[in-house]
């Protein structure tokens, strides 16, 4: 069953090239599908980008360790759609208007500021590639799970092999590839935890049994089921910091990007939580492991063993085919959004201001393989918890970007200067942070006189990011230093046009 499916989804993706179709040699049209997908699309689409087969393996991993903060995910996903309602379609609609591919073309614009938009582009690149290396975690958990290893390289050998088909449809096809592949991998998710939190319970004496035992079981390790008042702070910096960082990272532009109009994206806004429900759904297979008995102390196995106690092995194989597509799909999209941030901010800004738009989309499709290349050499060379590390650091910097872009597409007041010292107090603010936890968490105690309030690092980094960007702000303009010149217009924020073919 899973290698069925796995065949399926690979040669989908080569069919992809085919779908919409476009002239791929264009960067527009490779990197973002010529801007047409429609509502149902999109939904997939940016569901298959924000909900990735790490979410899957590693939110029941944190609620089977760490109870009830693992559950911050759910509210962070509910938050995350109305922003989404309100910024996106409004990024959408500049971006379109004036040829912008990335979040950086939007700033370089807007701020006149090539140096800044270049802080953006680095930023987006750095926080995407340990996340692409986390998709394979979830691929090699299935893989585990299912017996499928050797000695030495024939260890790797099948999550090579998967990366390399992933390459080759995406280096053809493009953003249109897991587009089309997000269909067959939303519905496999779909059916999948439909049929856990029904079946699952039926065998082990429903819900209430499973709350019972898991709180007896992490009562023991003093976990708490129910958050208590010292993790409210916490919880709520997590899913706050995590709802804006998440709509900021290249993957998630470059996927909204390719709606056909930013109504698209408004109305996708409204659909997608129908995610969130299936989420909290799947954060509960943590505590349905525990009263499962699986024990395991690598928790990314935690779902894995779950599904191969409590499944027939064909429905085993449908449920890891879910979760192994489940990292291809939002691999793809971060290759590509990595790719265009690479392309059009550093190799064009940089080193061919000349390039013509087939050369952009050539060093573009180059430049994902590498990308892809290097998060397959990560994750086989390096041990897996350095790409978590440097993961709990991407959200971290990525929401060092907020002024500039969010900021950004309301109002110019704010200094080009001042928005690039603040983004630089912002990185340095919040790697201080998460290595005084040694790397090991994003939450961090801050100080303020008697009072101690753990919080997410990213959220008191970008305070600082903020407060020094207003000050310096106030500043710069007092002393009439040239702030460079809007390349945008205000009716390319509200005209909401549609791409015709």
């Amino acid at each position: 069953m899973f290698l069925i499916l796995f065949v399926f989804v690979a040669v989908l993706g080569f069919y992809a090239a085919r779908w919409h179709q476009g002239d791929l040699d264009l960067l527009d049209e490779w990197g973002l599908a010529g801007r047409r997908f429609g509502t149902l699309i999109t939904w997939f689409l940016i569901g298959g980008d924000l909900y990735t087969a790490y979410t899957f393996i590693a939110v029941p991993a944190l609620v089977y360790g760490a109870g009830a903060t693992g559950f911050f995910a759910v509210p962070y996903t509910i938050v995350v759609f109305p922003i989404m309602f309100v910024i996106l379609p409004r990024l959408w609609r500049v971006a379109k208007q004036r040829g912008y591919v990335t979040p950086a073309d939007f700033v370089r614009g807007r701020f006149d500021s090539s140096l800044l938009a270049l802080a953006v582009a680095i930023t987006g690149i750095l926080a995407t590639m340990p996340y692409i290396a986390l998709q394979l975690v979830g691929i090699q958990a299935v893989l585990v799970a299912m017996g499928i290893k050797g000695s030495g390289w024939l260890n790797d050998l099948p999550l090579i092999i998967a990366f390399a088909i992933l390459a080759a449809y995406t280096y053809t096809s493009g953003l249109r590839a897991p587009a089309l592949t997000a269909i067959v991998k939303d519905l496999l998710i779909y059916i999948t935890v439909i049929v856990a939190v029904i079946a699952i319970p039926m065998q082990l004496g429903g819900y209430g049994h499973i709350f019972a035992v898991a709180t007896a079981t992490l009562a023991k390790a003093k976990v708490p089921v129910i958050l208590g008042p010292k993790g409210y702070s916490a919880f709520a910096t997590l899913a706050l910091g995590s709802a804006f960082a998440l709509l900021l990272y290249p993957h998630s532009v470059t996927g909204a990007l390719g709606a056909k109009s930013g109504r698209t994206i408004q109305r996708n806004a409204a659909l997608l939580p129908t995610y969130s429900l299936a989420l909290a759904f799947i954060a509960l297979f943590g505590y349905m492991a525990i009263a499962a008995g699986i024990k395991t102390k690598v928790t990314s196995l935690v779902v894995p063993l779950l599904f191969l106690k409590m499944f027939p092995s064909w429905f085993v194989g449908i449920a890891f085919a879910a979760v192994a597509i489940g990292a291809l799909v939002p691999a793809a999209i971060m290759s590509i959004a990595a790719a265009n941030l690479f392309t059009r901010n550093i190799y064009k800004e940089y080193f061919r201001p000349d390039a013509t738009d087939q050369t952009e989309a050539r060093v573009a499709k180059f430049v994902s393989l590498i990308v892809k290349l290097g998060a397959v050499v990560f994750v086989v060379a390096i041990p897996t918890q350095y790409a978590i590390y440097l993961q709990t650091l991407g959200g971290i910097w990525i929401l060092q970007t907020l002024p500039a872009i969010m900021f950004g597409l309301y109002t110019r007041w704010f200094h080009r200067w001042a928005l690039l010292l603040g983004w630089l107090v912002g990185m340095i603010t919040g790697t201080a942070m998460a290595a005084a936890e040694q790397f090991k968490t994003s939450v961090y105690p801050l100080h303020l006189g008697a009072s101690v309030i753990p919080g997410y690092a990213a959220v008191w980094a970008v305070l600082a990011n903020i407060i020094v960007t207003v000050v310096l702000s106030v500043v710069f303009n007092a002393m009439r230093i040239s702030n460079g010149v809007d390349h945008t217009a205000e009716e390319d924020y509200v005209t909401d046009t549609e791409a015709v073919g």
